[in-house]
């Protein structure tokens, strides 16, 4: 009875861990939007912008620990969780290149990590594995990433807050892209096991 009682909470889509991650996934176009309004003619919304990744990095606190001491980790919450956290960074790094606050040397190195990570799964799922599960280095880089950005935002200004914003946003986007492709090696390392054991299994 209580295998069946879990597979029942494993399954289930409309649980507070997912509507969560839902509400975060809603929340990239509009994150997007705010960012990009003053290239467009509109007004500064830098301080919107900023609650939006505000919120996001508490939703994304909240879903995991909800989703494990409810019993309530899904299948598709593992598949919503960093899809999120891959878009809130794609649609940042896109924000913050537009507005040439990031280099565009830091953003090609940060998405050729994203074009590793997809072939893996692509060759991962040629010999029928599933993605590869988020561990806590990526976990690690993610938040170091979700750090700096804000960050980086607040010290497109004037003034010490400006400064300050910038010093400690460029350590965390250092110490975000160094474990963010440390994590992508492990991953490749991963793969690249579970091939070779396919190959001599045959």
């Amino acid at each position: 009875m209580e295998v069946q009682e879990t597979r029942v909470q494993t399954d289930r889509v409309l649980t507070i861990p997912n509507i969560l991650s839902m509400a975060r996934l809603v929340g990239v176009p509009l994150f997007l939007w705010l960012i990009l309004r003053p290239e467009f003619g509109g007004p500064k919304s830098d301080g919107w912008a900023l609650l939006v990744l505000a919120l996001s990095g508490v939703s994304d606190y909240l879903d995991g620990k909800l989703a494990r001491r409810w019993n309530q980790i899904s299948s598709l919450g593992r598949l919503l969780d960093p899809a999120a956290d891959r878009l809130y960074i794609l649609s940042t790094l896109v924000g913050l290149t537009w507005r040439e606050i990031l280099p565009l040397w830091l953003t090609a190195v940060l998405l050729a990590r994203e074009l590793v990570l997809l072939v893996m799964v692509g060759i991962l799922r040629r010999h029928g594995y599933p993605p590869p599960q988020v561990n806590f280095l990526g976990k690690a880089a993610t938040f170091n990433l979700m750090y700096a950005f804000p960050l980086l935002l607040l010290s497109d200004g004037t003034g010490w807050l400006s400064s300050l914003a910038a010093i400690f946003g460029w350590a965390f986007a250092g110490w975000g892209t160094t474990l963010y492709w440390w994590a992508g090696v492990l991953y490749v390392v991963q793969v690249r096991r579970l091939v070779r054991a396919d190959a001599e299994a045959d």
